[in-house]
């Protein structure tokens, strides 16, 4: 295991360093720099080379994304052009956010579409089947931002029984007015995990079912939960896998949802410092929620080997 964990973390390297050179190439890309930004047109030439002097703009860009790249690796993500704050703790504020909705989101995407999944595999051809199945499309299929403005018409509009924007009071969730602000934006952000991996579950299982060892463990006389038991430990580990990306994706590609609900994440601030040209904002985002995103593939697979030892081959 700690063998196959550590080829999974040094495969891990040079993707981060692909990522790195992708997201420092692409600022470069923007018209202007940090000192284009900072300073104003009718500032003297001299203010303008002082500056760029100060944050290294003025070195060949090869040397440029190198500091870039140990400042990122030692924690040291910059100041913010707009706020003139740290960049680490405005970054750390907005991932715990959407830790707070993305988390149990997935929890209750995947727990859904296990079960739906699962359900319409057993009842395949029927009208549970078609039922399942279509609240499955229909999660995979409708828009985040129109669901979310959708709910928030009917739950804090219409009904006006739970809020529609906002987190609430500070602090970690523990009241229940904190609580009833992850509501709407959870159920929002569960729909797509739990569409995609309902038909994934729909299809496994399906296939499983065809399989010999099902009949043989019947014949034998098993219970009808143990097999069960069985089926659904021979397709966890595609659901895992599928559940691993699908958190990455609400961890980058939320802005649309936490845009409606106003709340304050790691999706609100990439589409501020897209707004505001704050490069170093941007630039620290989303090198960070890629590495997250590796992070979490590689604990998939840590997860998949424990449940299949034969992936560790």
């Amino acid at each position: 295991m700690w063998f196959f964990l550590v080829r999974r973390v040094l495969y891990a390297i040079p993707i981060l360093l692909g990522v790195s050179l992708v997201v420092f190439l692409m600022m470069k890309m923007v018209p202007g720099d940090a000192a284009d930004i900072m300073i104003p047109p009718e500032a003297p030439k001299e203010v303008a080379e002082m500056i760029r002097a100060r944050f290294g703009l003025d070195q060949p860009v090869h040397i440029q994304y190198v500091r870039w790249l140990q400042s990122m690796a030692t924690g040291n993500f910059g100041t913010s052009i707009f706020t003139n704050q740290p960049v680490g703790s405005e970054l750390f504020s907005a991932l715990t956010n959407t830790f707070l909705i993305a988390t149990p989101a997935v929890f209750v995407g995947f727990t859904c579409g296990v079960l739906l999944g699962t359900l319409a595999a057993f009842n395949s051809g029927t009208w549970l089947d078609k039922l399942f199945s279509s609240m499955a499309i229909a999660g995979v299929s409708l828009p985040h931002y129109w669901v979310g403005m959708v709910l928030v018409a009917i739950f804090a509009v219409v009904l006006n029984v739970l809020p529609g924007q906002g987190m609430g009071p500070e602090g970690f969730p523990g009241s229940w007015e904190q609580i009833k602000h992850l509501v709407l934006p959870v159920v929002t952000l569960s729909l797509i995990p739990m569409g995609v991996i309902s038909r994934l579950v729909r299809a496994n299982v399906l296939e499983i079912l065809s399989m010999e060892f099902v009949t043989a463990l019947a014949a034998k006389g098993l219970r009808r939960r143990n097999v069960l038991l069985h089926i659904m430990k021979n397709a966890a580990p595609s659901a895992l896998a599928l559940m691993g990306l699908q958190f990455g994706y609400l961890l980058g590609g939320s802005i649309l949802v936490e845009t409606v609900f106003n709340w304050p994440g790691s999706g609100s601030l990439l589409n501020l410092a897209i707004f505001r040209r704050d490069i170093p904002v941007l630039s620290a985002t989303i090198l960070v929620l890629a590495t997250i995103f590796v992070a979490i593939n590689i604990l998939v697979d840590v997860l998949q080997t424990l449940i299949d030892p034969r992936i560790r081959r």
